[in-house]
């Protein structure tokens, strides 16, 4: 029987003696590729390959490549084909070899090499293949009733756009037993017998933005075997859920809850199984819960999980338990599971409480409705109490969708969706930055990438060939007009890697009186550079030659900045752990901020312990050496790769001492002591899991320290003290006031009586039972609730309301005595209809409650709102 690991090693070294470059999993974070949120495909980060974008390191590759998807998410757990984490075997040839040898080496590797059944293997292909169906037929020997023919064996883009053509799948006879019994039973069916294995795409094609379907300059081959479902055939289980990949979390599972198989109770824990390896594999590669984008993806599959934990009665925190099984599994393979398990742990646990609270609070919410809806017989809930559960409470639309069907109820998905699109098209910005985006695509089909020489130089003679305003393309532009250039080459910095754009100034040339000053500069994903900036004298036109000049002192404190987050995220992997990571970063003039991987907020300890070790680097002034090389010679050098940076095959390295070696486009200093000092001026959390650190060096760190120390010596002067006794100085201070404050609080209780007896002499008697309505201007709600209480022990039987304002707002104070609310009177209930009229909300008991509003000076309205319920009250 193969082992899996065993498995995955045999396919990588069938196609590594046949002249292929092994290359490791990419990451699961796409690379420049706005059409992807998630690589869910072993060819996804190989598409600038195919599309002839750029050079591949060989012309053959082989990946064993991880994947996420979550489309079918629903189907998970109920199939042997669907996954929301799965691994994808792979490989490829750009312009190198096509169909032949694709479909000879693919059966060989199964009947050969696995030992298949031959008679049990069947292969489908587009309709209109036949050099596919006669290679099949005649080389390899497949009987032709056994080779399908398919319409939709057509392999469309991995996103809006990119490579795609023909296809063919091999698969896999399991035997009649796994039928659906249809007499038409047959490849490409639905049913669980024809397992499709192996997917073999003849990618000719690319598919451009405007849906035409163009040749690609040569014809490539791009495979996917599904390993999980090979591991499945070779190891003879029914399931992959019943091979080693999958047994280890589950047994844990069913060890926790108590193993109840059958029924749903399987399905759930299929479902957690699946689901816990894509949260542990999108933790691992610097993914963070959040609700949009992919970790929204991440967060949505997390949460199913931890809800499906109450179906199986497990505790909450279970999840964070079986994080354990999936390293073990598969840390040898993915060693970035092994390094980040501890934070992988954390913050599923941080998840997992979160969600409790929201869980708790949406389901509440969501039974009220429900049960509104079905006294009403109605079956649909509507898109507004979908989207309000989702905006109000964090809770996800596909867990209302799932908890509502569990009652025979529908959501109305497309209201939600159209209030879900309302609420972004508020929040969308920078319209403007995306119409120059959209203007380079038909830009770039006129010129190339513009040539960056900033590493070398501030100033460079260039040539204008295009000019954009507003997102049109102009032949000119005057002075006073704010304008978009493109130039052939260009010292100015693209906005990118977290880096911001350079500034400066461009003039003419040849007497041309041309000064154009240049406020940002963008890099578009096509590798050209915006200069955007306004026409101070003189005019421009395509075909100007010019003088481009960055603004030389604003780069080098950018500069200063970039490479000190260089020495910021050595010291944060050497004082806080390995499993820190960059997760984002923004770099400037004036100061930078560093979002990285971590469970918990960062100690005022160990801020100063990185302060101290980033300075330190700095004063050794060691040379900052930034070298060219293979990219995978500079990962065997150890040079870090973060947040899923593109890189080509030939990276910029930059070295730092012992200290730090990263692989990075950006500009940097020539030595570490040119970055000058160093320091923190805030850290805090920006997401589950994701800290945020911003910081100032050079000039801008001298001024920090400057601004602090005249503040210091001010707040000396004040306090009439030195330096060094400024803190006990401030801490006498504070116990003064503390007890001050304890002072206060005496004689606002002994007021609150004072004002307690006053109101008393103006109770209404109703019977035996008075009602006191009355204004304490200036009263808080502390001193409001003692005056109640004086009032209750003095009246025995009644309601007390107060109402005051305070700082320009509205308080209000309901109590009723014990023997008023069994005649159904409700403190509760007369603050909830009286607090709206001073634009505020409150509750409580039966016995008191409180509100605060907005607006004061309908506060007799309050009252007199009041004293008409409780009227009311007394005459029924």
């Amino acid at each position: 029987m193969w082992k899996s690991n065993d498995l995955r090693e045999s396919f990588l070294e069938f196609f590594e003696s046949r002249k292929h470059l092994r290359m490791p999993s990419f990451s699961l974070i796409p690379v420049n590729d706005p059409t992807l949120l998630l690589i869910g495909a072993g060819m996804a980060p190989l598409k600038p390959f195919f599309k002839g974008e750029e050079e591949p390191p060989s012309r053959r590759i082989t990946t064993c490549q991880k994947c996420v998807r979550a489309d079918d998410i629903e189907r998970v757990g109920r199939t042997s084909r669907h996954h929301t984490f799965f691994e994808m075997l792979g490989n490829f040839s750009f312009g190198d070899y096509y169909k032949e040898e694709a479909i000879t080496w693919s059966w060989e590797y199964m009947i050969e090499k696995l030992k298949l059944n031959p008679a049990r293997m069947w292969v489908t292909i587009h309709t209109d293949d036949e050099e596919a169906f006669k290679i099949w037929k005649n080389m390899v020997g497949v009987p032709p009733d056994r080779i399908i023919r398919l319409e939709d064996n057509f392999w469309g883009p991995i996103g809006l756009t990119g490579p795609c053509g023909p296809c063919s799948e091999l698969c896999y006879d399991r035997g009649e037993e796994w039928s659906c019994g249809r007499d038409d039973c047959k490849p490409g069916c639905d049913c669980d017998r024809y397992v499709e294995v192996w997917n073999l795409v003849f990618t000719g094609l690319n598919k451009n933005e405007s849906g035409e379907y163009l040749p690609l300059p040569d014809k490539c081959i791009d495979t996917g075997l599904g390993f999980e479902r090979l591991v499945m055939l070779m190891q003879d289980k029914k399931s992959p859920f019943e091979t080693e990949l999958f047994t280890p979390i589950i047994n844990l599972l069913e060890e926790m809850c108590g193993k109840k198989p059958g029924g749903n109770f399987d399905i759930s824990v299929k479902i957690v199984a699946d689901h816990i390896r894509a949260i542990a594999f999108m933790l691992a590669d610097g993914i963070g819960p959040s609700n949009e984008g992919r970790g929204y993806v991440l967060r949505r599959i997390l949460r199913r999980a931890a809800r499906l934990g109450k179906v199986l009665g497990t505790q909450t925190g279970y999840l964070s338990a079986l994080v354990d099984p999936v390293v073990e599994t598969m840390g040898g393979i993915y060693p970035e599971l092994r390094e980040r398990k501890d934070y992988i742990k954390t913050i599923v646990r941080q998840e997992e409480n979160n969600f409790e609270k929201t869980l708790e609070q949406g389901s509440l919410f969501l039974a009220e409705k429900l049960d509104l809806l079905l006294k009403k017989g109605e079956t649909i809930l509507s898109g507004e109490e979908v989207f309000r559960l989702y905006d109000t409470c964090g809770f996800p639309w596909e867990l209302t969708r799932e908890m509502a069907a569990e009652r025979g109820i529908s959501i109305d998905l497309e209201g939600f969706n159209r209030l879900l699109e309302e609420q972004k098209e508020r929040a969308r910005a920078d319209q403007e930055s995306k119409l120059i985006l959209k203007s380079c695509v038909s830009l770039n089909l006129k010129f190339a990438s513009t040539e960056f020489v900033g590493h070398e130089r501030m100033s460079v003679e260039a040539e204008v060939l295009e000019i954009l305003m507003d997102g049109n393309m102009i032949s000119e532009a005057q002075e006073g007009d704010i304008i978009d250039i493109f130039l052939d080459r260009t010292p100015f910095y693209g906005e990118s890697g977290g880096q911001v754009g350079d500034t400066g100034i461009m003039e003419g040339l040849n007497g041309n009186p041309l000064r154009v000053e240049i406020t940002d500069t963008i890099k578009t994903l096509d590798g050209l550079y915006i200069h955007r900036g306004k026409v101070i004298s003189g005019k421009i036109m395509p075909g100007n030659k010019v003088m481009a000049r960055v603004n030389e002192a604003r780069r080098k404190e950018i500069m200063r900045h970039h490479s000190a987050t260089h020495l910021l995220q050595a010291a944060l992997r050497e004082i806080l752990g390995k499993h820190v990571s960059q997760a984002g970063s923004l770099v400037s003039h004036d100061y930078f901020r560093f979002d990285f991987s971590h469970y918990q907020a960062l100690s005022a300890d160990e801020i100063t312990r990185i302060e101290r070790m980033v300075n330190s680097m700095i004063q050794e002034n060691q040379p900052i050496i930034i070298t060219e090389m293979n990219y995978d010679d500079a990962l065997k050098k150890g040079a870090l790769a973060f947040f899923g940076d593109k890189y080509s095959q030939t990276v910029r390295v930059v070295e730092m001492g012992a200290y730090s070696r990263e692989l990075c486009g950006g500009t940097h200093a020539a030595s570490t002591g040119e970055i000058g000092c160093f320091k923190i001026i805030s850290e805090n959390a920006i997401a589950a899991g994701i800290r945020r650190i911003e910081a100032v060096a050079g000039m801008s760190a001298i001024e920090y320290f400057l601004k602090s120390v005249q503040i210091l010596k001010n707040l000396s002067q004040d306090l009439k003290v030195n330096f060094e006794e400024i803190p006990s100085s401030i801490e006498r201070l504070k116990a003064h006031l503390k007890e001050s404050e304890k002072e206060m609080d005496a004689l606002r209780k002994e007021i609150s009586i004072l004002r307690a007896y006053d109101i008393l002499s103006s109770a209404r008697e109703v019977g035996e039972a008075k009602f006191i309505l009355a204004e304490v201007p200036g009263a808080t709600q502390q001193i409001m609730r003692e005056m109640g209480d004086r009032l209750k022990e003095k009246i025995k039987s009644g309601v007390i309301i107060l109402a005051s304002e305070v700082d320009g707002k509205a308080s209000l104070l309901a109590m009723v005595t014990p023997d008023l609310i069994e005649k159904g009177l409700n403190a509760g209930k007369i603050i909830s209809q009286i607090s709206p009229l001073v634009d505020g909300k409150g509750g409580g008991r039966a016995d008191m409650a409180q509100a605060g509003g907005k607006n004061p000076a309908r506060l007799k309205d309050a009252l007199k709102k009041a004293e008409e319920i409780i009227g009311g009250s007394f005459s029924q």
